[in-house]
């Protein structure tokens, strides 16, 4: 069974750690999106206005996390990315480390398959 996975990383300076791990256990293939949450969202329309050119620091506040996708062969795959992303950047159990969330896709054509290197 093929799953997609996606995890919301919320520290975007170890986007290339993530990507190296999940391509060591085995993905073949990620789309990376720029996004920001409802939280980021809120505090910024809570800033007062600024002035004098230096409205792209707020811009720069609102754009701060990206959201992978990855189509992967199996569950345990996603069970390695998810231990892979933890090695990482802590339990996703705590605060500002994302969101993974996985599931099964019945039917999928043109993803890419890797070999795990281990």
């Amino acid at each position: 069974m093929m799953y997609i996975m996606m995890y919301v990383l919320d520290t975007p300076d170890r986007l290339d750690e993530v990507l190296e791990a999940w391509r060591q256990v085995g993905v073949g293939g990620v789309t990376i999106v720029e996004s920001t949450g409802l939280h980021r969202r809120q505090a910024r329309c809570r800033h007062v206005a600024l002035r004098f050119g230096f409205e792209h620091l707020t811009e720069r506040m609102e754009q701060c996390n990206y959201t992978l996708l990855a189509v992967v062969e199996g569950e345990e795959t996603v069970r390695r990315c998810i231990e892979a992303v933890e090695s990482i950047v802590g339990s996703l159990d705590e605060p500002n480390t994302g969101v993974l969330a996985a599931w099964p896709v019945p039917i999928v054509h043109g993803a890419v398959k890797r070999r795990t290197e281990a």
